[in-house]
């Protein structure tokens, strides 16, 4: 069983180390046609380990599919187990869908130069990765020993569904941020960009260097008052504190909702990470369009509702629609998220026809 956790996370080291050391080695605004690209690669590589996904447990590879999944007390076959992975890679990929409009939120409020977002974004989900591995350890052990958790869970999941439709829960002025203040006050941080650095020493000359390479450098007070050899924070620090414990708050919802899916660690934690490792180039696709989605929030509110009904009445379920419920589950998922996309669509055509009309 050692074997193919050392192969997946083997496997998924290699991407981030060519993603960052060959594709992105050299810091670039990414375009929409470039981030457009990533994310079909992406994709495919999610869909196509549902291929081995289905053999794996199928053939009772490396000890797949040879546990009882602790969720529905089912043996995993090729079937049950590919229905579990796409449905947890769904709605794990829904929820990320909702990190966009934070994450653009986050770069805005700092100014983060479009030319630096992706380094944010990429120690982003490194992090986010360690983190989720972090849980879903935690959480299959607690699934395994009291499985009356899971109920937890699905309360859990209709009152943030709940939140998400009735209250509004952003936040705008980061300055008030918990995670921000105190790094404030353990560390000074810059007043502007020092390039793509995250952390630089004062009276080095990297203290000094333009915000855009190649243009004339401006002083930075904070840099000044301070100490040479003292080492600042800069605000692309703070963005990716930022983003880091935002990620924090989106894992204790959808950690929850995937072991509403399955409790098989394997297929919990390869879902969570094809899901997470498409976010950077997904965001850079959608993040100028994220607010033509207007109805996507209340859609994956709904989606986690349905999740957490899932949980409380599973037994039920497994007898009305039998031991495939979990593909039954795919399908109200997709058809939920397609149709909070096609009405933000619609809505967003009128108005623009309103618009026009009204100028006309």
């Amino acid at each position: 069983m050692i074997w193919i956790w050392t192969g997946f996370i083997a496997f998924i080291l290699i991407m981030l180390a060519l993603d960052l050391g060959l594709f992105h080695r050299k810091a670039h605004v990414v375009t929409v046609k470039e981030a457009v690209a990533w994310s079909a690669v992406w994709l495919a590589l999610g869909s196509a380990f549902a291929v081995f996904v289905y053999f794996a447990y199928g053939g009772q590879w490396f000890g797949l599919g040879a546990a009882v999944d602790p969720v529905d007390g089912l043996i995993n076959n090729g079937s049950t187990a590919t229905e579990k992975y796409l449905t947890g890679y769904v709605v794990e990929k829904s929820l990320s869908v909702d990190n966009i409009f934070v994450i653009a939120m986050i770069f805005t409020f700092f100014a983060v130069p479009p030319l630096y977002q992706h380094r944010v974004l990429f120690w982003g989900v490194l992090g986010a990765l360690v983190l989720r591995g972090v849980m879903i350890a935690l959480g299959t052990k607690l699934i395994a020993e009291f499985h009356w958790i899971l109920y937890l869970f699905a309360v859990f999941l209709i009152f943030t569904a709940l939140k998400m439709l009735f209250l509004r829960t952003e936040q705008t002025d980061l300055n008030k941020n918990v995670a921000i203040r105190l790094t404030r006050r353990l560390f000074p941080v810059t007043a502007r960009f020092h390039g793509e650095r995250f952390i630089v020493r004062a009276g080095a000359p990297e203290s000094y260097e333009s915000e855009v390479p190649g243009a004339p450098a401006e002083p930075d007070e904070v840099v000044d008052q301070v100490q040479p050899g003292t080492l600042l924070l800069t605000p692309l620090a703070l963005a990716l504190v930022v983003v880091e414990t935002t990620d924090l708050i989106f894992a204790v919802d959808s950690i929850p909702a995937i072991f509403a899916i399955t409790g098989d660690p394997f297929l919990v934690f390869t879902s969570n990470v094809f899901a997470i490792l498409g976010l950077r180039s997904l965001y850079f696709a959608l993040a100028g369009m994220v607010r033509k989605f207007r109805y996507l929030k209340a859609a994956l509110a709904v989606v986690l509702m349905v999740v957490g009904v899932k949980i409380l009445f599973a037994e039920w379920l497994k007898l009305a629609l039998g031991k495939h419920f979990t593909l039954w589950l795919l399908v109200v998922v997709v058809a939920i998220l397609a149709s909070g996309v096609a009405v933000s669509l619609i809505v967003e055509r009128r108005n623009m026809n309103r618009v026009t009309s009204a100028s006309s």
